[in-house]
């Protein structure tokens, strides 16, 4: 089994129409073994950016922490809010740095452009090499599940509304599938004007 696997862990990121929405899981365990059902996987990294962490506890926590170090350092000295686009290459940097002795996570990012609203979504492996894409990424123990869901019912340009139900369902469904992540799930909907937090009910079993 691999280390990244040890926690438990799913989150999902998708692209709609002038939006962006981010979800994951709640679970936090020792292989079969829960720990704790209100774990937190997703970061806020600046007014319309987050990240979300699946991998080892651990590193999840220092990981977020370090990048939040990072990322108001940056905001400080810069002046101005970070795009996605340079958070991207921020996270990328960091993991490459430690490629010989690794934070075992898998960082999946969404968020707006701080100028254009653009939306953006992306993920990296454990040594930081991106993927930039234009509908959906994922990332986490049920990965094979998730990709099946999303691809399933992920659509071009979706509404706030319609893009929480799509991925709200695919998580939902990947998990119920996956003994490692679930008992509820979490999902921030990033629009240009509001960010909306929601929390899934799940099967507890």
């Amino acid at each position: 089994m691999s280390i990244l696997e040890y926690n438990g862990a799913s989150v999902v990121a998708m692209k709609g129409k002038n939006c962006v929405a981010i979800a994951a899981d709640k679970r936090l365990g020792i292989r079969f073994q829960t720990v704790s059902c209100d774990f937190q996987k997703i970061f806020p990294m600046g007014k319309k950016l987050f990240i979300g962490l699946p991998g080892l506890a651990t590193d999840v926590q220092t990981f977020a922490n370090e990048l939040k170090f990072h990322t108001n350092l940056y905001n400080l000295s810069e002046n101005r809010e970070l795009s996605p686009k340079t958070f991207l290459s921020m996270v990328s940097n960091f993991l490459y740095q430690r490629r010989f002795g690794p934070y075992f996570i898998e960082p999946v990012i969404a968020g707006l452009d701080p100028k254009t609203d653009e939306p953006f979504i992306a993920s990296t492996d454990l040594i930081g090499c991106p993927m930039i894409t234009n509908d959906f990424v994922v990332a986490g123990t049920c990965l094979e599940q998730l990709y099946g869901m999303c691809e399933t019912l992920y659509k071009p340009d979706m509404q706030p509304e319609e893009l929480f139900e799509c991925i709200s369902q695919s998580l939902l469904n990947a998990q119920d599938r996956d003994a490692y992540s679930g008992w509820g799930g979490v999902v921030y909907v990033i629009e240009p004007n509001k960010i909306t937090k929601r929390e899934l009910k799940a099967r507890m079993d």
